[in-house]
């Protein structure tokens, strides 16, 4: 008989007991294992390890798989902090709710069988345009094509479950965004009507986020972007720019998320000097 805590682990750290008795673990050695606290018993017939996201066992005892930006974080996908808070749950096409304590979920119904865990990227894209405003859905899915998480197949089904409003976020999509801010900064730029090439290569820079009026780049830092060492190699970056002639503008985190005026208010004038 296979160890249950063993197969869990194996099987994300949840499965259902219908699962685990498949592979031979019996009725009594779930008991047993649960009582041992081996093992935890989620609800009728759910089992996960102690050690389960607190997320993803909250949307089990709801009944479904954790989804939205939970998830995808979860995953990988670079999100923007939701400030809903809320525990999001796909339930599949018609999933039957299961009363929990301090219940406060939002619950997603689409096709699909839901299971337990993490619900699958393209559903999780999918719930999430409901719920993040524009911005963050289209920098969620730029991260995720860019990991290779969505093929051909998921970008036509979520193409083909979202309503028309979102057609111009998807042609706008590209692969190649780097992080979130670079979605973010082109996504933007785009509706004030400023074309950006993207991901330019420079002869003795190497490869730039952005390039604007042809001689204004952009680059856009992460969170982690504060290292002596980077911060010297982006200086030596800007100043073989400098020399080929472009300006180099910088925008980290904190300016591009919550304080968008000031970045706008730098790349504008540049603009001009460039056409000028």
């Amino acid at each position: 008989m296979m160890d249950a805590a063993y197969l869990l682990v194996r099987l994300g750290g949840i499965a259902r007991g219908s699962t685990l008795q498949q592979y031979g673990c019996s009725r009594t050695h779930l008991a047993a294992a649960t009582a041992a606290g081996k093992i935890r018993r989620l609800r009728q017939g759910v089992f996960a390890l102690p050690t389960l996201d607190a997320d993803i066992v909250t949307a089990a005892e709801h009944g479904g798989a954790l989804t939205c930006a939970a998830a995808l974080r979860a995953h990988g996908v670079w999100v923007l902090p939701d400030p809903d808070g809320r525990i999001h749950v796909w339930m599949g096409r018609s999933g039957r709710h299961h009363p929990h304590d301090g219940c406060s979920c939002s619950i997603h119904y689409s096709p699909g069988s839901a299971g337990l865990g993490l619900a699958p990227v393209v559903a999780c894209l999918i719930h999430a345009y409901r719920c993040l405003d524009e911005e963050a859905f289209f920098a969620a899915y730029e991260s995720a094509w860019n990991m290779r998480l969505l093929g051909a197949h998921d970008r036509a089904r979520i193409r083909r479950e979202l309503p028309s409003a979102a057609a111009w976020l998807l042609d706008l999509a590209q692969p190649d965004a780097q992080s979130g801010l670079e979605s973010l900064l082109r996504l933007r730029l785009h509706v004030l009507g400023i074309r950006l090439d993207c991901q330019v290569p420079l002869p003795g820079v190497g490869r730039v986020d952005f390039v604007v009026g042809g001689r204004v780049i952009l680059e856009a830092d992460g969170k982690d972007n504060h290292s002596h060492a980077k911060r010297h190699a982006d200086l030596r970056r800007d100043a073989a720019a400098s020399a080929l002639g472009y300006e180099t503008l910088r925008f980290d985190y904190a300016m591009i998320v919550h304080d968008w005026p000031a970045v706008l208010a730098a790349i504008l004038p540049a603009l001009g000097r460039a056409r000028s």
